[in-house]
């Protein structure tokens, strides 16, 4: 097993947010992937899996529909998809995801948390390089599936980790293979339950429990703004 298994085990911050949080996340992703490339899952894969998602996070069916309907239309907000890297306390390194519909709002607001928290907005590029931007999937276990041999086979699509958790399977694999891979377990008969995109770092930092606390409280009020859709540190 290799590092995103050790990231995903060890990772301390749990996902808190609320289901409202989580819907206006979905809801965003949904736009983007509309906007991109239609309103059809079937001809749209990034979508296909984002309604997968929606479904695991038990998001009603009517919500996801009004979602759709309003990304094809002209009143939907053009949302980007911006990236803002910079300083926790003790030198934790964080990424922070955002898809907005103001850019300007955003960073003030990104600036004004990392500021108030004991940490510092950087440059793009300043601490990206600590990370590797991996696509995951998280599938249903298969009577009979062997997960060495499956790894194996999945070696040329890109991937790079495949381990157990629980009754499901997890697929880690590079950012651009996100498309062969899933068009694999899809045409492999895998029943996909979600798929992300996650920033994993190359190198963890361990702080003590004090310490720890005050990163805590940063990336806690970074992912309570409205425009922020994910946070990544690599802080043990």
């Amino acid at each position: 097993m290799g590092r995103a298994f050790e990231y995903r085990k060890e990772r301390i911050f749990k996902r808190n947010a609320s289901n409202s949080k989580i819907f206006t996340r979905i809801s965003k992703d949904i736009a983007m992937a509309v906007k991109a490339a239609g309103p059809d899952p079937y001809s749209n894969g990034r979508l296909r899996m984002l309604l997968q998602n929606a479904k695991a996070a038990n998001m009603p069916k009517d919500t996801v529909d009004r979602a759709i309907k309003r990304a094809s239309s002209k009143e939907q907000e053009d949302y980007k998809e911006v990236i803002y890297e910079g300083y926790g306390p003790h030198g934790i390194a964080i990424l922070v995801e955002t898809a907005t519909d103001n850019p300007t709002r955003t960073v003030s607001n990104v600036r004004s948390i990392f500021g108030k928290f004991g940490g510092s907005l950087g440059n793009s590029g300043s601490v990206s390089f600590m990370f590797e931007h991996k696509c995951n999937f998280k599938v249903k276990n298969k009577p009979g599936v062997d997960l060495e041999e499956l790894e194996l086979e999945l070696i040329d699509f890109g991937v790079s980790d495949v381990f157990a958790e629980e009754e499901n399977i997890m697929i880690y694999g590079e950012f651009e293979s996100y498309g062969s891979i899933q068009k694999y377990l899809e045409e492999k008969g895998f029943e996909i339950v979600s798929a992300e995109f996650e920033w994993i770092p190359t190198d963890s930092k361990e702080l003590n429990s004090e310490q720890a606390a005050g990163v805590m409280k940063l990336i806690e009020k970074l992912e309570e703004d409205d425009d922020v859709t994910n946070v990544f540190s690599n802080m043990r």
